[in-house]
């Protein structure tokens, strides 16, 4: 069975994506538990987000009610109004007078007119059917791999290749997990492939690699920045180049707080993140990489495409 970010506890995903008629782009939704720990490092000249002030430690709010990966750049952003919309109804949010308000940041990559209509992009609608969705699904559910969500319209190497979807995780000794998702939409592409990406010809199309870390350790906004940061060296493990002007990389990273690292000392609290952090990292880089492969194996299936095929 292929690993996955909900093999950390009470983390859910859930894809929405349509395909035709213009269309070829979804959205992408993380649920944690009630409670999540979360921060985010953006590292890509080219950014698409939302409300990720929010993630700074030294900001108000610790906790995050849900992520969301989008389609449609900018536009996309829009639907994490629709997974604000389904938390409220939950009762999930930071507490005000009067009711919550949910911190669900949101990040985009660049799909626009890939389906053939540049204003074929995830709205609102979509946002709340993805966060729907996630809610529905059992713990430890298996994640949509590949061309869903917000890899629908995904693309590597200038536009060459499909990217999508991938997930992995990592089970330490010590009981903790760390489990990740990414959407591949590169400019570069896979570190190995012999394929050519034409890095030196046109300027670069508009890309962008997202990425969710989960972890079921307790680590407060502050480590989660760190383990955040610490994530993107999968991202530049996996594809070359990576962070580049012309994409919009994005790492966030989720603690849900149900197994205590060892903190007994300095050295030992030291200890316990670092091999969190190397696994976050490491969870990344085996997420890129099982998207792209996800990618390549559903065009085969489906007769569209060759092995690594060109869009």
């Amino acid at each position: 069975m292929t690993s996955k970010i909900t093999d950390v506890p009470g983390i859910r995903v859930g894809h929405v994506q349509r395909i035709g008629d213009g269309w070829l782009s979804g959205v992408t939704v993380i649920l944690p538990p009630r409670g999540t720990a979360g921060s985010v490092d953006v590292r890509g000249g080219g950014p698409g987000t939302h409300e990720t002030d929010a993630l700074d430690p030294t900001t108000l709010v610790p906790t995050v009610d849900a992520v969301v990966l989008t389609g449609g750049s900018a536009f996309g952003l829009i639907t994490a109004h629709g997974v604000q919309r389904w938390c409220e109804e939950q009762g999930r949010g930071f507490a005000v007078p009067g009711g919550v308000v949910p911190i669900v940041p949101a990040a985009a990559i660049f799909d626009l007119g890939r389906g053939g209509d540049v204003a074929a992009r995830p709205d609102e609608a979509m946002g709340y059917a993805a966060v729907a969705a996630a809610a529905t699904t059992s713990e430890h559910a298996d994640v949509g791999r590949g061309n869903v969500g917000a890899g629908t319209g995904a693309v590597i190497g200038r536009g060459a290749f499909k990217g999508g979807v991938g997930t992995s995780s990592i089970t330490l000794d010590n009981g903790v997990v760390v489990g990740a998702i990414a959407v591949v939409n590169a400019l570069g592409m896979p570190f190995g492939s012999s394929r050519d990406s034409g890095l030196l010809g046109e300027p670069p199309a508009l890309n962008t690699t997202l990425a969710v870390v989960a972890t079921n350790a307790v680590l407060d906004p502050a480590e989660c920045k760190r383990t955040a940061s610490a994530a993107h060296a999968g991202l530049a493990r996996a594809l070359n180049p990576s962070h580049t002007l012309a994409d919009g990389d994005t790492v966030f990273a989720l603690a849900t707080g149900a197994v205590g690292l060892d903190r007994s000392s300095e050295q030992a609290r030291q200890v316990s993140l670092i091999t969190l952090q190397s696994a976050a990292a490491d969870a990344v880089r085996l997420a890129v990489i099982d998207g792209i492969e996800a990618a390549e194996s559903i065009t085969t299936a489906a007769g569209t495409f060759p092995r690594f095929g060109a869009v």
